[in-house]
C-alpha cells in the first residue's frame, strides 16, 4: 500500500508538471483538491452524513488543512521549474524536520543520535541544492517551504489523531483547499487544450485521494517506523517518471545528496522505533 501510494503521488506530481506547461499553478492546485474532496465526500457522506464534519478541535483541523494547502501550492509552483527527482529528494527531509520540530511543538525528547542524523540529513540537502554552485535555482526555496509545510502538516495530524476520527480529518483536508480557491477560479481559469489535459486535470484528485487513503489504511496495519522505508520508493518512481515523460535524469550530486538524506531519515526512524520499544 505504501509503494502504490507513492506511485500515485508520482502520477500526481507528473500531471501537475505537465499541466503547468499550459495553465497556472493555482488552477492545478484547485483541481487537485476539488477532485480529492469529491472522492472523499462521495465515500463518506452516504455512510455518515454531515456528522462526519463534527470536530472536537475545528481550529486545529483548519490549521492542518492550511499546511496541506500551502505544501501543495509550494510543490506545484516548484515543479514548474525543477525536476521531479530534485523535488522528491528535498521532500525526504520531512522525517528530519518532524523530528526536529517535535521538540518545541510536541515536547518530545530527541537524543544526540537523532540530532546528529538530522544534521547529516541537512548536509545532504546542501549537496542537492549546492548553494554556492551555478545550478542553484530560486524554486529550490519553494521546495524547501513545501517540506516544512508537510512536516507541520504531519505534526498537526499527530495531534488530531487522538481527538478526531480519521474520516473527519480526511474530509477537511481537501475541502479547505477546494473552497479557498473557488472565489479566484473565474480569474485564474484557463481552458485545457485537449482531452489529455482534461483527463489529467480530472485525475489529479483521484491520484491524491486514493494515495492518502492507502497511507491511512497502511498505518492501521503497521507502525510508522516499519512503513517508513517504503516511502523512499518515491525517489524511484519520480526518477523513472522524470526520465520517461520529460527526459530528465538527476545528476550525480543529486543522487549523492538524496542518498545522504534517505540514510539519515531511515536512521531517525530506527532510533524512534528503539525509543518506543524501550530496547
Amino acid at each position: 500500500m505504501m509503494c502504490v501510494a507513492f506511485l500515485l503521488f508520482t502520477f500526481l506530481d507528473t500531471s501537475a508538471k505537465l499541466l503547468a506547461q499550459e495553465m497556472g499553478s493555482l488552477q492545478i492546485v484547485w483541481a487537485r483538491f476539488v477532485g480529492h474532496a469529491v472522492l472523499v465526500a462521495a465515500i463518506l457522506l452516504p455512510r455518515k452524513g454531515t456528522r462526519v464534519l463534527a470536530s472536537s478541535n475545528l481550529k486545529l483541523q483548519i490549521l492542518r488543512s492550511v499546511f496541506l494547502f500551502l505544501s501543495t501550492v509550494f510543490n506545484f509552483f516548484a515543479l514548474r521549474y525543477l525536476h521531479l527527482a530534485t523535488t522528491a529528494s528535498i521532500m525526504f527531509t520531512v522525517p528530519l524536520l518532524v523530528a526536529a520540530l517535535s521538540v518545541p511543538l510536541l515536547s518530545e525528547q530527541v537524543g544526540w543520535r537523532r540530532w546528529t542524523a538530522i544534521a547529516v540529513g541537512f548536509i545532504g540537502v546542501l549537496i542537492i541544492v549546492r548553494p554556492t554552485g551555478a545550478t542553484l535555482h530560486w524554486a529550490i526555496g519553494l521546495s524547501l517551504f513545501n517540506a516544512v509545510s508537510v512536516a507541520l502538516y504531519q505534526i498537526t495530524t499527530r495531534k488530531l489523531a487522538a481527538r478526531d476520527h480519521s474520516d473527519t480529518t480526511s474530509l477537511y483536508s481537501p475541502l479547505f483547499g477546494a473552497l479557498i480557491l473557488l472565489p479566484l477560479l473565474p480569474f485564474i481559469w484557463e481552458t485545457p487544450s485537449g482531452p489529455l489535459a482534461w483527463a489529467l486535470l480530472c485525475a489529479m484528485g483521484l491520484f491524491g485521494g486514493i494515495g492518502h487513503w492507502l497511507l491511512i489504511i497502511a498505518h492501521r496495519y503497521a507502525p510508522a517506523s516499519l512503513l517508513a522505508p517504503f516511502s523512499y520508493t518515491g525517489i524511484l518512481w519520480m526518477t523513472t517518471s522524470g526520465f520517461l515523460v520529460f527526459g530528465h535524469l538527476p545528476d550525480e550530486w543529486t543522487v549523492v545528496g538524496a542518498a545522504v538524506v534517505i540514510a539519515s531519515g531511515l536512521y531517525v526512524f530506527h532510533r524512534e522505533r528503539i525509543r518506543k520499544t524501550g530496547a
